[in-house]
C-alpha cells in the first residue's frame, strides 16, 4: 500500500535530510517545533517508521537502546560507522561482514539469516577536539 504524502511526512523527510547524522524522533520533533510546525510527536514517530519501511531512512538502535533515524543515502544493503560524540555517520559496504554473517549462520545450521552491523566509535574530528581539550587542561 502506498503511503500518502502529507505535509507532515514531507516536513519530517526534509528535517531528516538536513540532519548531520542519526537523530532520535524526540530531537527531530523538537527541531520541527522550533521551526514553527505544529507537528505532533506521534506523527513524527509514524513518519519516521514509514520512511524507514520504504528505504528512505535508515534506522538503528543506539547503544543505549534508543531508536535513531537518518536519511538513507545508499539504496543497497550497507552498514554504518557512527560517532558516539557528534553522530556523524559514514555509510560503508563491508564484504567481510557479509561473508562472516553468512558463514556464521551456516556453521550453526541457520538459513535465511539477516544481520544488522553498525560500528560505534569516535570520529577523527571529535578525537582531535578531545585531545586538544586534554592538552588545554
Amino acid at each position: 500500500m502506498a503511503q500518502r504524502n502529507t505535509w507532515q511526512r514531507d516536513a519530517v523527510r526534509t528535517a531528516l535530510d538536513g540532519s548531520r547524522g542519526f537523530v532520535s524522533a524526540q530531537s527531530l520533533h523538537a527541531a520541527l517545533r522550533e521551526g514553527g510546525t505544529g507537528i505532533g510527536l506521534a506523527t513524527v514517530y509514524r513518519a519516521l517508521a514509514d520512511l524507514a519501511s520504504t528505504g528512505e531512512a535508515d534506522s538503528l538502535q543506539s547503544p543505549e537502546g534508543e531508536s535513531l533515524y537518518r536519511a538513507c543515502r545508499m539504496q543497497a544493503h550497507h552498514h554504518h560507522l557512527i560517532c558516539r560524540s557528534c553522530g556523524s555517520t559514514v555509510e560503508i559496504e563491508a564484504d567481510a561482514v557479509e561473508q562472516w554473517a553468512r558463514g556464521t549462520a551456516a556453521q550453526h545450521g541457520f538459513t535465511d539469516a539477516e544481520h544488522i552491523v553498525d560500528i560505534f566509535g569516535t570520529c577523527a574530528s571529535c578525537a582531535d577536539a578531545r585531545a586538544r581539550e586534554r592538552v588545554a587542561d
